[in-house]
């Protein structure tokens, strides 16, 4: 295991972080509702969102824009807090814009071919300034809503629905370095999947009802959460119950890295050298600090 700081504790499930140059790093805290900034000993809420917000990624216009699943029911298991099914409140998943300026934020889309989103989990932005986001779905008890692939531009102009249900549920999303391949992280069967760009929002078919290559698995029981890429093209997939994150080549190698959570959520990079990795170790709340051996993808709109 890494060497690591802890930078943040007492967090409300933390996930989507973001680096900033200042050394703070903006983040959500899904059961908290926020949109948060914390520096080393301190935070402040950028903005109440309300529901579930998730994923969390700079645009072109300088705001933020999260991935606002709808809320979760929430368990204490073991001195953990678990997501689970839809929240009471839950209404609709959506996508939010918020100004850092102000905290004013306001919803872009909570529907798609007049169907509404689910959960709404993790975004990433191309260079045209449009994104990918995926939908977990959403538990009802015995039932679970289907999520999928979505493509839409920043101002409300296009939403569109890439791949719809055949997956058990999408969570984490990423854009290779050349931005010709979209990776998306399914969470049941903790598997990564490549989706081969062909146009703006679309991709390659493969099979009926399927348009992803398989990239790699794990045999073991655990789940696949967000990811981030590294500037060489590998894929960091923070994973749960095996907690840590699994480092995964577009050839196929696996390499595992442990850290101390068995909900580690998410990762993102920053620093001078793109070598800081910043991990949300969302069942004990914390934000963590490493020196991680490549250095990440710079991010399109992103301040580093």
């Amino acid at each position: 295991m890494p060497d690591f700081e802890i930078l943040a504790e007492n967090l409300q499930f933390p996930e989507g972080p973001i680096a900033m140059p200042d050394g703070s790093v903006i983040l959500v805290e899904i059961k908290r509702g926020t949109l948060t900034r914390v520096w080393n000993g301190r935070s402040e809420v950028i903005a109440h969102l309300g529901g579930g917000p998730n994923g969390a990624a700079f645009g072109p216009d300088g705001a933020i824009y999260v991935c606002n699943n709808g809320g979760f029911a929430w368990h204490e298991v073991s001195g953990l807090s678990i997501p689970g099914d839809a929240a009471p409140d839950y209404v609709t998943g959506r996508i939010e814009r918020v100004d850092l300026a102000t905290g004013k934020f306001e919803r872009v889309f909570e529907s798609v071919n007049s169907n509404r989103l689910s959960g709404p989990n993790d975004l990433v932005f191309d260079k045209s300034g449009a994104f990918w986001f995926t939908d977990l779905g959403k538990g009802r008890g015995r039932a679970k809503e289907r999520g999928g692939l979505y493509y839409a531009k920043h101002d409300g102009a296009l939403i569109k629905e890439v791949m719809y249900g055949s997956a058990s549920g999408l969570n984490g999303v990423g854009l290779s370095p050349d931005e010709t391949t979209v990776y998306a992280a399914e969470t049941d069967t903790a598997r990564l999947w490549a989706f081969d760009i062909v146009g703006p929002g679309e991709v390659a078919p493969r099979a009926p009802g399927f348009m992803a290559r398989f990239v790699a698995g794990l045999s073991e029981h655990a789940y696949f959460d967000s990811l981030a890429v590294q500037a060489n093209g590998d894929v960091c997939v923070a994973t749960i119950i095996n907690g840590g994150i699994t480092i995964i080549a577009p050839g196929g190698a696996v390499l595992h890295t442990a850290f101390p959570d068995v909900l580690v959520t998410n990762i993102c990079f920053g620093g001078a050298d793109m070598c800081d990795a910043f991990i949300t170790l969302s069942g004990t709340g914390k934000l963590i600090k490493t020196r991680w051996p490549e250095p990440g993808l710079k991010l399109n709109f992103n301040p580093y």
